[in-house]
């Protein structure tokens, strides 16, 4: 079993990643920050359609700046979906601000409708922490999702990954006739693959939503990461295994129940080498991130010291013994998937 070991250091966003967001066009000048909502006036519980208690609250603002944050927070989701053209944005108004009370960063929520046919999306608001800046941008880079984010001072902007959470979906659809649970077991053993490979931790079952496609013949799934605080930071190899936590047991079972040894060492290799092959096509802009990384604090000199060790059991390779800090440890991490 995995287990986080502290509450995660919030680390600020460096001179060195400020300038590769700017290099890559993702520091962008919005006009509201994450300050800025925390002038609530008052909240109320969010409940969801079975009136269970979300640990969200929706929050409210006085007469005086609900419009102005209302059209600002609008002009944000322009710029994530539409380059800052407000014109496409007449039609849409916000709906609903929720605050994540029991999160680590307590990150607002934003809900954006459209009132000609109901439509709505969300995006989210959070203070700007360098591990999660980094995860998200090695998500863009090396897994099969693109993300879309901004930075600006101490805010971050991230759009909504849509899916079913994954506790959702293992407490509701994991025994549902139609599913096939070779395909969403082997998603699953290569979602483990690369959070592994990337040093991407603590993917338990509410860190994670299943993405479900319908074929004209079978259905396709997919498992994407929806938190990214805990990239590169922890010191033990199994906190970046998402099957070592106890919240995912059902999908492990499946696994065990469907997926032989043999299969199992298939997917790994498949998902390998589609990272070594993501590495070769964005040269550029991983070698940029990792000497950003390298350059910068995103963790502890206990936490570097232990996981160096560990995954150089694990590859048996001292190579990882001699790096200092965790971008160094990333490089290695991914220096093995480009060994035949």
């Amino acid at each position: 079993m995995a287990l986080i070991s502290k509450k995660k250091i919030i680390y600020p966003i460096s001179d060195g990643l400020r300038l590769f967001l700017q290099k890559y066009g993702r520091e962008v000048d919005f006009p509201i920050h994450y300050h800025d909502l925390l002038r609530y006036s008052s909240s109320i519980p969010l409940y969801d359609y079975k009136d269970n208690d979300t640990l969200w609250e929706t929050v409210f603002y006085a007469q005086s700046d609900r419009e102005e944050i209302h059209y600002n927070v609008k002009k944000i989701y322009s710029l994530l979906k539409a380059e800052g053209d407000m014109s496409v944005m007449k039609h849409l108004y916000v709906d609903r601000i929720d605050l994540c009370v029991y999160g680590n960063t307590q990150p607002f929520r934003v809900r954006i409708v459209n009132r000609i046919n109901d439509n709505f999306d969300y995006f989210y608001v959070k203070q700007a922490d360098a591990s999660r800046v980094y995860g998200l941008e090695l998500e863009h880079l090396l897994s099969p999702n693109r993300i879309s984010y901004f930075v600006h001072k101490n805010t971050l902007i991230e759009e909504h990954i849509a899916g079913i959470p994954g506790e959702q979906f293992m407490r509701q659809q994991i025994n549902d006739p139609l599913l096939n649970p070779i395909r969403l077991a082997k998603e699953f053993v290569k979602f483990n693959e690369r959070c592994f490979v990337r040093l991407l931790g603590d993917m338990h079952s509410s860190n994670f939503v299943v993405v479900v496609t319908p074929d004209f013949e079978e259905t396709h799934y997919r498992i994407r990461a929806i938190d990214f605080d805990q990239q590169s930071y922890e010191a033990k190899k199994s906190i970046y295994l998402p099957q070592y936590f106890k919240q995912n047991n059902a999908l492990i079972q499946l696994g065990i129940k469907h997926i032989t040894p043999e299969s199992m060492a298939q997917y790994q290799r498949e998902e390998r080498a589609l990272i070594a092959n993501r590495l070769k096509t964005s040269t550029v802009e991983i070698e940029d991130v990792l000497k950003t990384m390298e350059n910068d604090t995103i963790s502890t000199k206990e936490n570097i010291d232990s996981l160096k060790k560990d995954l150089a059991r694990h590859y048996k390779n001292d190579r990882f013994l001699n790096c200092t800090n965790m971008g160094q440890i990333l490089r290695e991490s991914l220096e093995q998937v480009l060994k035949k």
